[in-house]
């Protein structure tokens, strides 16, 4: 395994597993598990996803040591506020079962993040956070907010994949020492991500997919990746991607796809703020 280290030094796994969209908390757990039989160490839940209590109980029942693990979660825009996310801060460590959280986020930038870093900010100082961050912030959103913080966000976990690759954000972070995350490594399957010619074709170069070139892609460009799947074959194949190294030309190749825009949804226009902060725990 490859780890970055944080501002702070805190040594982070560049590949973890992700489980959005696993709110079926025995659905969940039975996943985390897999994942953790598999070797994946770093996990990354939310809030939002409903979901944490199933990764602290898969974390407890895999008997793996819990200094062994990297847990990320993430304070969502309604517990957003200094008050309202201390109190959501200790709903998560009883959900999770754990006396700390490796890396707290703020997951979206709306309402009061501020009060809410600060909330993060009084947690790391007292241990119960190794490491704080945010989560959506782009270039606006972050320079503004790193720039009126005490403890600079270690983490700024963004869309970034094949065909939105963040280059100038990236860069921008690197200013501030933030290290760059990526959701959403393989677009969700969008513009046909794991059968594209380019991945196809460089893949069958190291015999292997388009979707661990992908990955691959993004842990050579030094970004921490946090692939979700179901599947345990896909598990496998998802932790497979440290026994090969990207060429130059093909680095290059794989540039050309980048589109520089979300497949998704952009933070910048009304509908998608108005849709992210009334959607509720």
């Amino acid at each position: 395994m490859k780890y970055v280290k944080l501002l702070n030094g805190v040594e982070m796994p560049i590949l973890g597993f992700g489980v959005y969209q696993i709110p079926d908390l025995e659905e969940c757990e039975r996943v985390v598990l897999e994942a953790i039989e598999v070797g994946y160490r770093s996990i990354d839940t939310a809030q939002v996803y409903g979901n944490e209590e199933a990764v602290g109980n898969a974390i407890k029942k895999s008997r793996v040591d819990r200094k062994e693990f990297f847990v990320t979660t993430k304070v969502w825009i309604s517990n957003s506020g200094y008050e309202k996310a201390k109190a959501s801060i200790e709903e998560s460590l009883k959900k999770l079962q754990t006396d700390y959280i490796d890396l707290l986020l703020i997951h979206q930038p709306f309402g009061d993040y501020y009060g809410t870093y600060r909330a993060m900010e009084e947690y790391y100082k007292a241990g119960k956070l190794r490491a704080i961050g945010v989560s959506n912030f782009y270039p606006d959103r972050f320079v503004d907010i790193v720039n009126f913080v005490e403890i600079k966000p270690m983490i700024n976990q963004v869309e970034t994949h094949v065909f939105n690759q963040q280059i100038i954000p990236q860069e921008i972070m690197k200013e501030y020492g933030t290290q760059i995350e990526s959701w959403g490594p393989f677009a969700e399957g969008k513009n046909n991500l794991f059968t594209n010619e380019t991945l196809v074709e460089i893949g069958k170069k190291y015999d292997k997919t388009a979707a661990q070139v992908a990955l691959r892609y993004l842990i050579q460009r030094d970004i921490v990746v946090i692939p979700k799947t179901v599947k345990k074959d896909r598990m496998i194949q998802n932790f497979s991607v440290f026994d090969f190294e990207l060429s130059g030309d093909d680095m290059k190749e794989i540039l050309k796809l980048d589109k520089k825009e979300s497949l998704f949804l952009s933070h910048v226009a009304p509908e998608t703020v108005k849709f992210l902060i009334n959607t509720k725990l």
